[in-house]
């Protein structure tokens, strides 16, 4: 088991974040809070409850060099939290969305973040000095449906998104007076805000989960259709493969290294995927090991394999997996895992531990490092 700690901490989690000394973790437990738990003597407390939106809490960042939290909700506000003393202090965001706002991140130089909606939009956000207040520059017209996911480019400008549209596109996000063009490279640096600099139509499906790897040589997202699409060289023309696996669509993935990535969904246990010598991508192993059969998890099984075969399982298929469909599911998890982060604090460059959490409520932590087959990856 690569499991190393399991934390129960709600019913059902939708988002959750690190401090920057990974002492605290910040989850929202499917409501319209945040609660921030701090773990003394080996027990996780509750120390702070953020309150401010009117609705579920859609995504949350942690800031590793400013301690800044920044949340975004279905009620379409964000706001960034500042700590004073032993209070939070929220900050509101206008980020003018007529839908609800579905994800964020902060940009690698935590200048900037950036949020995804159900308007078809996305907001880039900056700290304005001159009127001390957050204002918005929304990307608009390029996205079909809605925005499900972001990710920085380590340049600070380029900005990859996923849609339900089944697209995943790249964008440059220059800011005059907030970036500066020596802070640009590649396709990004003679770019202006908004510009489009590729479009991939890879998943017949919607998208999920889009990461760069730590370089931002490679691009890496998931469909619904159970696919993982790896993408290099981001730039016209750019060099694609795709790896079918015989399981339930995942949510997220995160990149460990230039060659390794951790995916996590629907069939509740992580999922490896390593890159060759030659760079050609393939579905390793799951992350922990699966629990043994029972009567009482029959139905659930059934009910597994009948929602992965709806949606798209196909015994003639192209797959890398050769672990039969009818074993069972689940490992520490119990239900869908919906977010990945990897446990590093700032400064450093690798990492072999990183958390996951889940709508059964619980918060995983999980560690690389014993993991002998793993290492030459790492």
């Amino acid at each position: 088991m690569a499991a190393i700690s399991v934390h129960q901490l709600t019913q059902s989690i939708t988002c959750h974040a690190w401090s920057p000394d990974l002492s605290m973790i910040a989850f929202c437990p499917n409501s319209n809070e945040v609660q921030i738990h701090r773990l003394l003597e080996e027990k996780w407390e509750r120390i702070h409850v953020l309150q401010k939106h009117d609705q579920i809490v859609s995504g949350i960042d942690w800031s590793i060099r400013s301690n800044k939290i920044v949340t975004v909700s279905h009620d379409r506000n964000s706001y960034v939290w500042t700590q004073e003393s032993a209070e939070w202090v929220p900050t509101l965001v206008i980020l003018r969305l007529n839908r609800a706002a579905l994800c964020v991140q902060w940009s690698p130089k935590e200048n900037k973040f950036a949020v995804g909606s159900g308007a078809k939009t996305v907001c880039i956000c900056y700290y304005e000095q001159e009127n001390n207040w957050w204002v918005s520059k929304l990307i608009r017209k390029r996205h079909d449906s809605s925005v499900t996911g972001v990710a920085w480019h380590p340049n600070n400008i380029l900005l990859a998104t996923t849609s339900t549209d089944g697209k995943c596109r790249v964008f440059s996000t220059f800011i005059k007076g907030i970036d500066t063009r020596d802070s640009g490279s590649g396709p990004s640096s003679d770019s202006k805000f908004g510009e489009q600099i590729i479009e991939l139509d890879l998943s017949l499906s919607w998208a999920f989960g889009v990461k760069w790897s730590p370089s931002g040589n490679t691009l890496a997202y998931v469909g619904h259709n159970s696919m993982v699409y790896f993408v290099d060289e981001v730039g016209p023309p750019p060099s694609a493969q795709s790896v079918t696996i015989r399981h339930l669509p995942l949510r997220d993935v995160l990149f460990v290294s230039e060659r390794m990535v951790i995916g996590v969904g629907f069939d509740c246990n992580p999922m490896v995927f390593a890159a060759d010598e030659r760079g050609i991508w393939s579905f390793m192993r799951f992350l922990s090991e699966r629990k043994a059969a029972s009567s009482s998890a029959k139905y659930g099984s059934q009910f597994s394999e009948a929602f992965g075969k709806l949606y798209g399982q196909s015994k003639h298929g192209i797959s890398n997996d050769t672990v039969e469909p009818s074993r069972p599911r689940g490992g520490v998890h119990e239900n869908c895992i919906n977010s990945i982060m990897a446990l590093k604090k700032a400064g450093d460059s690798t990492f072999t531990r990183f958390s996951t959490s889940g709508l059964d409520g619980k918060v995983v932590i999980w560690d690389l490092e014993n993991q002998e087959d793993l290492l030459e990856y790492l």
